[in-house]
């Protein structure tokens, strides 16, 4: 039985990862449990109608590992229809047009993934992984900061218009009908439903009653997701992409992914910035050449990985460019809600979960408890427009889980939510730790900085003074083997949301 370490967005979440590890489950365990309870608390945030990333770094120093559930484009049976969607504007992330309804969900793959890394590295039976989020479920859950936060703002344009979903979330007493519900949500349907997924697997979503049901109220309402569509996902298990950052050899999520990408460009090109400073913070000088990066990288980002028809042709020209330029030209100026789990455990291995139901289509699947994603309305991430990729293809994702492995034998699992800003949010922990001698909470919790439009005309430069989530939610673990062969474990939660972790030691 290993220790663990847990790094999760609310203290739910940490809780089923710690149970998990109390049960003699690993840092794959603890992580996927722990990623699951997000799915039913993170209201808004991310659900069983999500995709996502599991990054793993096996115990035994192989190579890392992402299996990819990201989001595919639906529409294999069904064709088009434009009927089923509409659009949205929310100040939300300061101000973003997001298009919502049935005609914008896309096949989820989340938790296929979950079962595919759980069958590889997990050694925990798959029951007692999904047991804690059948619990939050069926006792029910209040609403976090995170999801309340963006909730204020969407409640009623997005989740309001279905009914399931504005009883859910609304409260519903006379006088104070149209507020958000300070009660615990019980959503009907939801605890069902995560029993179907620990007896059955992922194939009740994709093949099972789950699916029929899914499949069957989206089309109804003028979507385009058959049948058909999900039951053709597959997960997709890729090398990890690698970037060295000093004695750090890091692996993120490779493409299709642009997230990954980003975070390994912003890391080459501030080149061992910051230095290890006494002071734990960064000079500004160093902050000034983040912003340089965030610039070069973002606005590559924007002209080039968005549009492109070949995503890992383009993007491994970008980052072979990068490794061909020398320090000073390296200086050079430029001429979507998610959630996140980090775990270590003693024996070497660390995994890194990131999940997103975009921004929420609005609709409960009927007969599931299940809100649906919107990913095939999330604008900045489908460039091509709302039904424009073919079936099966793979959508854009900002997501970027990361594992790492010290010279010394230490390891490390780090992400975070954040929708554009994950990527920036990342490589500045990530420098501030790895490079810049800060402890891993002190690189967390230091402000950050964000290029908005970098390049654009509208470009705006966004300095954290108050810490708030828009800049993110990171969430780490490290294991650290000391001289005298025990091992340490840390784990560090980012005070811009919930963030909640635990640190289990094995029991004789």
């Amino acid at each position: 039985m290993p220790d663990v370490a847990v790094a999760a967005p609310n203290e739910a979440a940490a809780a089923a990862g710690e149970r998990l590890a109390l049960l003699g489950g690993n840092a794959v365990d603890a992580a996927l449990a722990a990623a699951l309870v997000t799915m039913v608390n993170e209201v808004g945030i991310v659900s069983l109608s999500s995709g996502g990333f599991v990054t793993v770094q096996p115990a035994d120093g192989s190579a890392p590992v992402t299996v990819d559930g990201w989001m595919d484009m639906p529409g294999r049976d069904v064709g088009v229809k434009q009927s089923g969607t509409w659009d949205v504007s929310t100040a939300y992330g300061g101000g973003v047009d997001i298009t919502i309804g049935a005609g914008s969900v896309a096949a989820h793959g989340a938790v296929a993934a979950f079962e595919e890394a759980h069958r590889r590295w997990g050694v925990a039976p798959w029951h007692e992984v999904v047991a804690p989020a059948i619990e939050v479920a069926r006792e029910g859950f209040r609403l976090g900061s995170a999801s309340r936060y963006y909730l204020e703002y969407v409640h009623d344009d997005i989740f309001g218009w279905d009914d399931q979903s504005r009883s859910a979330v609304h409260d519903l007493r006379p006088g104070f009908e149209g507020e958000l519900t300070s009660e615990p949500i019980v959503v009907p349907d939801l605890a069902a439903s995560l029993q179907l997924i620990a007896d059955e697997g992922a194939s009740a979503l994709h093949t099972g009653d789950l699916a029929r049901l899914i499949s069957a109220d989206v089309v109804e309402r003028g979507g385009i997701l058959s049948a058909r569509d999900l039951a053709a996902y597959r997960p997709v298990v890729r090398p990890s992409l690698v970037a060295q950052v000093g004695p750090w050899r890091l692996g993120t999520n490779p493409v299709p992914s642009v997230g990954g990408v980003c975070v390994a460009a912003m890391l080459r090109l501030l080149d061992g910035r910051p230095e290890a400073t006494s002071g734990g913070s960064w000079s500004d000088a160093d902050v000034e050449r983040m912003v340089e990066v965030e610039r070069l990288v973002l606005g590559h980002r924007l002209d080039v990985l968005d549009p492109s028809d070949d995503l890992e042709r383009d993007a491994q020209a970008y980052l072979a460019m990068l490794d061909g330029l020398p320090p000073t030209a390296r200086n050079a100026d430029r001429p979507a809600s998610t959630a996140h789990v980090s775990a270590s455990d003693s024996e070497g291995s660390s995994c890194a979960v990131t999940v997103s139901s975009g921004y929420g289509s609005g609709m409960i699947a009927r007969g599931t408890g299940i809100w649906l994603n919107n990913c095939l309305g999330e604008q900045e991430l489908n460039p091509r427009g709302l039904h424009g990729l073919a079936p099966g293809t793979r959508l854009l994702s900002n997501m970027a889980p990361t594992v790492a492995q010290h010279d010394d034998g230490a390891s490390l699992a780090i992400g975070s939510p954040g929708a554009d800003r994950i990527s920036t949010a990342l490589a500045q922990v990530l420098a501030g730790y790895c490079t810049g001698g800060l402890t891993l909470q002190q690189a967390v919790n230091h402000p950050r900085v964000h290029v908005h439009r970098a390049g654009r005309p509208d470009e705006v430069v966004k300095r954290e003074t108050d810490l708030t989530m828009y800049f993110g939610g990171v969430g780490a673990t490290v294991r650290r083997p000391l001289p005298d062969g025990t091992v340490h474990l840390e784990a560090a939660a980012d005070p811009r949301r919930d963030g909640a972790v635990r640190l289990v030691r094995a029991v004789p």
